[in-house]
């Protein structure tokens, strides 16, 4: 990811330990393409950490607009699938959260 967007999405959560294969197989063969799919998403990536006392899972979307994530066509995409019904259930320690470029200076 070159991180080229003005916004970014990032989400972070925990899964429950039984859940994980379920978890990583439907993120990135359903979740993820269902997502990136969305009018303003621009691309996706999935991040994973060993460190203890923070959310194992990290997900980032770059956006052309802060907006994206609240827009009736993402939380569509974000509620089809199996992740609302098979995954969301047992994910825990979540945050999702819209980061705006500071530096460089985004271009107006």
């Amino acid at each position: 990811m070159a991180l080229d967007a003005k916004y970014l999405y990032v989400v972070m959560m925990d899964v429950e330990p039984d859940k994980e294969e379920l978890f990583n197989k439907t993120y990135d063969e359903e979740h993820i393409p269902i997502l990136t799919k969305v009018p303003g998403v621009i691309s996706a990536a999935r991040y994973k950490t060993s460190d203890e006392g923070v959310a194992r899972y990290l997900a980032i979307y770059e956006l052309e607009s802060p907006d994206v994530p609240h827009s009736e066509a993402f939380q569509q995409a974000s509620d089809s699938g199996e992740w609302p019904t098979k995954v969301r259930p047992f994910c825990k320690n979540r945050s999702r959260i819209v980061y705006t470029q500071i530096l460089p200076p985004p271009e107006k």
